[in-house]
């Protein structure tokens, strides 16, 4: 079966709204219409880098046929679990050879101890960032979804996202296209709240949200 942990969200979702809404006229109208919605967490580490890894450079909707597919392959979604895959299983279930090549590389990483998984909640952002970025497949952008999306970091503005440039792109500028100096200026009234503020501006373009 599909690996489906349970969900937790963030203690200080209600803060983080009152802040945006107070110090930003986009936010005051952004996060009123989606009321107690918030960003969840599945809570496992490996899971969430895992579907990191297989949403790459595909759309959100066949992101999730091919997790589908993929999660149903092992008992559990575990890092000896999918080691002890075979490849052609994972061709089949839709991910590219480079793809399998990282997700057995992330089970390696996982499985030999190369993480400081229990030091992680003590850790500054940018430490973990590096740590994640020395597994194969993950850049940048997937670290910050990691730490958005299982640590819950509450200030984290991933600039290399398309979907943050093309939200504040049609709230902020009229549809105009905009760089990441112009979205990081945005962002200085999002300030401690960044991740918040990107959760509502995703959801400004996609209403139904997104679980790593």
């Amino acid at each position: 079966m599909p690996f489906t942990p349970a969900s937790t969200t963030p203690h200080y979702w209600a803060d983080a709204c009152k802040h945006l809404m107070r110090k930003d006229r986009v936010m005051k109208r952004l996060i009123p219409p989606f009321g107690d919605a918030r960003l969840a967490s599945r809570g496992d580490a490996f899971c969430t880098l895992a579907r990191s890894i297989v949403g790459q450079q595909i759309s959100v909707k066949a992101a999730q046929s091919v997790w589908e597919r993929f999660a149903a392959l092992p008992e559990r979604m575990a890092p000896a679990q999918v080691l002890r895959l075979k490849v052609d299983d994972m061709r089949a279930a839709g991910l590219s050879a480079r793809k399998v090549d990282y997700l057995v590389d992330l089970a390696l990483h996982f499985e030999q101890g190369q993480l400081r998984v229990k030091d992680w909640a003590a850790m500054e952002d940018d430490a973990i960032i590096a740590e994640l970025m020395a597994i194969r497949g993950i850049g940048r952008w997937t670290a910050e979804m990691f730490l958005i999306f299982h640590l819950m970091r509450p200030n984290v503005l991933p600039l290399d996202d398309v979907g943050l440039l093309k939200g504040i792109s049609r709230s902020y500028f009229s549809g105009e296209p905009v760089s990441r100096s112009d979205a990081r200026e945005v962002a200085e009234a999002w300030k401690p709240w960044c991740s918040v503020a990107t959760w509502y501006i995703w959801r400004s373009l996609d209403p139904l949200p997104v679980v790593y």
